[in-house]
This record gives structure tokens, sequence and C-alpha cells, in this order.
């Protein structure tokens, strides 16, 4: 069985250092490195399944490293931020991570923060599970397969973190009910998130630069509400 691999990228050695023997404990198989550029070129020749990615590094930091990964990958990113650390955790949201580990941490919950993003993202490709179980939306146009996480609208994939695909089909699949910020924050992100209504709106915007509405359905704002996957 291949090993999940985990491209760590921070520039505290010792930091790193630790993080690999958690990991590696946990039967992932991890690579180390210490700066944006490193992290750019290996992400390219490792091909990780996650990467854990601090924030603040010298030269590239990253903010930027999320955004050049991003711009080319769907791999869940995960971003390390110290306690105290100026951490814009929408602008993160915006750039595509998916999820936030705040340093210090604890060991168990940095794994289980990797296994839950990691599964979430895996794509059950070679054997799909009897047609009953397959979660799948489909409208004129577009098909949300949350069994596979994928999505193609107009006959062309769309590339999305897991988050805007979850976010995407639990609308789709209460089509023209209204959902408040608070309602989608509890659904998809869980009760951590809780306030921060402002992932729901930047989550909608990265979907609507993806999916632009269809004669037959949209994504609807409700002023002073929410939103709702409406069917016109």
């Amino acid at each position: 069985m291949n090993k999940q691999k985990i491209l760590i990228v921070d520039d505290d050695e010792n930091i790193a250092e630790l993080i690999s023997l958690y990991l590696v404990k946990e039967c992932f198989d991890t690579k180390m490195v210490y700066n944006g550029e490193d992290a750019l070129a290996a992400f390219d020749t490792y091909h990780p399944n996650l990467v854990l990615l601090d924030l603040m590094l010298p030269g590239i930091d990253g903010y930027q490293v999320c955004r050049e990964i991003r711009a080319k990958s769907a791999v869940p990113v995960i971003m390390l931020s110290a306690k105290g650390e100026v951490f814009d955790k929408v602008l993160g949201l915006e750039l595509g991570a998916d999820d936030y580990i705040m340093k210090p941490f604890d060991s168990k919950e940095m794994v289980a923060r990797i296994r839950a993003v990691l599964r979430r993202y895996q794509a059950v490709k070679p054997e799909l599970p009897a047609s009953d179980n397959i979660k799948c939306v489909t409208y004129e146009g577009l098909e949300i397969n949350l069994t596979n996480y994928s999505v193609t609208c107009d006959g062309q994939t769309v590339d999305m973190p897991p988050k805007e695909l979850e976010l995407l089909y639990f609308l789709a699949s209460s089509p023209n009910q209204v959902f408040t910020r608070e309602q989608l924050l509890d659904q998809i992100w869980g009760y951590e998130y809780i306030g921060d209504t402002r992932t729901v709106d930047v989550h909608i915007k990265r979907l609507r630069e993806k999916i632009k509405d269809h004669a037959a359905w949209g994504l609807s704002t409700v002023w002073g509400i929410g939103y709702k996957f409406e069917i016109k």
C-alpha cells in the first residue's frame, strides 16, 4: 500500500522535524523544505497528497505559496500559524486553504485534521460503490458528485477544494431552499467556525467565479438571509 505523502514547509527546522516524526509514526511519507521557493519546487517533484504550510516563510510567504499551488492543483493545503501572528483566515480561505492549525499544536489534533482533510479530498476512483450509495446531484449542464469529489459543468471538469464542493453539493441538494450563513457554517465547517460568516461569502464568491449561472439554475443571494441554489 502506498503511503500518503505530506510536504512539510516550515522555516523552523526543529518544528519541521517534529511534525515529520509525528507523521512518519502515523505511517505517512514526509518531505521537509524550509522556504517558499523550495516548497514550490518540491510540490512539482514530490507530488504530495497534502501540504502543511507555515505562514511566515523567508522569501515567498505561505500565502503566496498557497496561491501558486492553488493555481495549478486542488491538493489540500493546511496552513500553520503561530499564535500572535497576524493571521488572516479569510485571506487564506480566498486563496484556497482547506484548514488551519495554530502553533503550538497538539500532535493528535494535527494528525486528526490531516486525516479529515485527506478523507474529504480523496476521490474514490477505482471502484465506485453500488449506485444507491453514490452521492450525486445532477442538473442541466451540471453534475456534482460527492462520492468522488468531482464537479462537471458544461462537459468540463471543474477543480475545486473540498469545502467549495461540499458547499455547492449541500445547496444543490435542496434546490430553492434558503440557508442562512450560520446554517451553512454549521453544516459544512462545524462548530469551530461559527461566527465567522465571511467564510461562507468567500466560498460562494469562489464558486461563482468557477461556475457561471446557467439558464436553468444559479447560486442566488437572498439579501439579509443567506444563499440558495435556485432552479429557474
